[in-house]
């Protein structure tokens, strides 16, 4: 049988991990405003000296070598925003995910605790019926923990996947002074 405490403690552990859960949402909203004040210093920067280099350009020929020479650096800058963008999000689904999976943990082990307390107390030649009740709830375990691996085994993919293309993506060329 479920005690008074044990009842009482289910909110309070909610509570915290609530709390903790908007610490984390928080931390993240942090680190994006840090990556995107950072980012647009970097623009603003580089945006005005690009500007200064294009308007000093003697010939066309010129402004279409510093037009061209700009792009495989942007792309990068695109690649590397995404990645440290990419960072943040997945930490934050990490932490949401262990959570989640903490709660769904906890909750199971109660609804067990409720249903062997229950099942227990069963009047005798009901053996039946508690046998399907714990079959029911082993069924439900078992796809439980299914559909955790599954959501685990896409996450891996996609970070596998963007890995990937991240170490795929070409590197800018460096400038030699002549």
């Amino acid at each position: 049988m479920l005690t008074i405490d044990q009842i009482a403690s289910t909110p309070k552990a909610q509570v915290a991990a609530a709390a903790q859960l908007g610490s984390k949402v928080l931390d993240s909203a942090e680190q994006l405003a840090a990556l995107n004040l950072k980012t647009g210093k970097a623009v603003l920067s580089e945006s005005a000296t690009y500007v200064q280099d294009l308007l000093s350009v003697k010939s066309p020929q010129d402004a279409l070598a510093l037009c061209s020479g700009a792009v495989q650096p942007l792309a990068e800058k695109v690649a590397a925003y995404s990645r440290e963008l990419y960072n943040i999000a997945s930490g934050a689904s990490a932490e949401f995910n262990k959570a989640a999976n903490t709660q769904a943990a906890d909750v199971q082990k109660q609804i067990v605790a409720v249903v062997d307390n229950a099942l227990k107390n069963a009047p005798q030649g009901s053996e039946a019926a508690v046998a399907a009740v714990k079959n029911a709830v082993s069924t439900a375990s078992a796809a439980i923990e299914s559909v955790q691996k599954a959501v685990k085994q896409a996450t891996d993919l996609t970070e596998a996947n963007i890995t990937a293309l991240a170490e795929s993506a070409p590197k800018a060329p460096t400038k030699t002074k002549a």
